[in-house]
């Protein structure tokens, strides 16, 4: 009788596992990464509701600018330091119960900013919108990590980064239907409670998919080797690992500069555009352009990438384009009437900069192997949100209110602003994230070399020569 190979004096732990395991895939993988879309998608609806009718607001509840940019910024702070525990999360509770956690939490979230219309008498609305969006916050840094997580849990090789981009990509989804609701639902200041209510919607029905449908956090069998040893390394030492990675830590301070510059371009993008005369409906439609590019740029570079694994080559040259983009965004954003020149821009912006999201997260994963993929795609996430929060201060810090008269459609109250500085900026930390990342950024992908290596060793230990050395069944009592 042919022994397994954990039966074998000397052998391998992990041979023994790849042999006793016949490795399969699950149909219920695609409800998980179904609910976990849909949470995601909901989670940056929520997020960016208001930066589209952001003048609106402001008047609506007699607000500053300044007020309203931190119902945005509020995500970058509490996922600096809740993405730490998210983290932690991921790799030592489980996903399912982190998925559930966070679905919760967004629903709570979605809810509480709706209090000052539901509730007469409230001196300080200001207060429960923050507060909402503070919960929605929480819940934002535990689905961000949950893609890279699923795609080696619960799909085989061949289908992570298709996983990986269907989970990332609903993110930017949800960017992109808060563009085009926003600015249709509120018309007038009256429809405010209406666009907070309809928010609430995605994210009650995602509450319930989580709690009901999710019953696990792992498949009963691995569809891979790596999915075994999903969480090898400790929490702490995993940490310290990652800190010593030389190529993780260029990829994270670059890709997070990425992140950074996205969020800061998604928030403010209404009051960029409306100094120069264009309006909410325009700015919607250049948001819309940006995300659908950007998932159609995602779905082809994934399948891609899934078939010749040229993580590397495709994340440089898509920084590289998204710089060269984002200086044109730069200059011609400060030009009137240049609706079809912004309407191409943005699309490009998302068709090179969203499509490498997904490719730079599950790079991170093999730079890092054998670190846990909460780790690896979370602390990127959470340098990212540093970064933007420092990126967007700086933006808005660098705008000066403009004495000449103009053709601004801001409807804040306030005098338009100057953001010709902070836009030239923003192009020149992309290009300088862009260069960094194709000088310094050199890595094997350690994950598929010890994928390789396993089954190598699975092949060799279930040869013809290894089986002749055993007795023939017959003759075993």
């Amino acid at each position: 009788m042919v022994l397994p190979a954990g039966d074998r004096p000397g052998a391998d732990p992990t041979q023994a596992l790849g042999a006793l395991w016949d490795y399969r895939v699950y149909a219920r993988r695609w409800v998980f990464l179904l609910v976990l879309s849909l949470l995601s998608f909901s989670n940056a609806t929520l997020w960016l509701s208001f930066a589209p009718v952001a003048d609106m607001i402001a008047h609506h509840f007699l607000l500053s600018t300044e007020q309203i940019n931190w119902l945005s910024r509020v995500y970058f702070v509490a996922s600096i330091p809740s993405g730490v525990v998210a983290i932690w999360v991921l790799d030592s509770v489980g996903l399912r119960w982190a998925t559930i956690v966070c679905a919760w939490l967004n629903f709570a979230g979605s809810v509480f900013r709706t209090l000052p219309f539901m509730v007469g008498g409230i001196q300080d609305p200001f207060a429960f919108l923050m507060g909402g969006q503070s919960l929605c916050a929480l819940a934002q840094t535990l689905v961000v990590f949950s893609p890279a997580k699923l795609a080696a849990l619960w799909f085989p090789e061949h289908q992570r980064a298709t996983a990986n981009m269907i989970g990332t990509m609903s993110n930017p989804l949800g960017i992109l239907v808060a563009n085009l609701l926003s600015p249709a639902l509120v018309k007038k200041e009256e429809d405010i409670p209406l666009m907070l209510g309809i928010y609430i919607i995605p994210a009650g029905i995602t509450c319930l998919l989580a709690t009901a449908c999710l019953l696990e956090s792992v498949p009963p069998t691995p569809p891979s080797a790596r999915a075994i040893h999903s969480t090898s390394e400790k929490f702490l030492d995993g940490l310290k690992l990652l800190l010593c990675n030389r190529a993780y830590v260029v990829l994270a301070v670059c890709f997070g500069g990425g992140i950074g510059i996205f969020s800061s371009f998604s928030a403010l993008l209404e009051q960029v555009l409306c100094v120069r005369g264009y309006s909410n409906e325009f700015i919607g439609l250049c948001g819309a352009l940006f995300i659908v590019f950007g998932v159609l740029g995602a779905l082809v570079l994934s399948l891609y990438v899934d078939r010749t694994k040229l993580f590397t080559e495709a994340v440089k040259i898509g920084f590289c384009l998204t710089s060269v983009v984002c200086v044109a965004f730069a200059l011609v954003s400060q030009l009137q009437g240049q609706t079809l020149a912004l309407a191409a821009i943005c699309s490009l912006l998302g068709l090179f900069g969203f499509a490498v999201a997904p490719i730079a997260m599950e790079l991170a994963v093999e730079c890092s192997f054998p670190v846990g993929e909460g780790a690896a795609a979370g602390l990127i996430f959470v340098l990212g949100q540093a970064e933007g929060v420092l990126i967007m201060v700086l933006l808005t810090a660098l705008t000066v209110r403009r004495a000449e008269p103009s053709v601004s459609t801001c409807q804040d109250g306030q005098g338009p602003l100057d953001w010709r500085v902070s836009m030239l900026l923003m192009a020149g930390l992309c290009t300088l994230f862009s260069c960094f990342l194709v000088l310094f950024f050199h890595t094997p992908y350690r994950r598929l070399q010890a994928e390789a290596s396993a089954s190598c060793s699975i092949q060799e230990d279930m040869s013809p020569a290894t089986v002749d050395r055993e007795p023939h069944p017959a003759a075993t009592p």
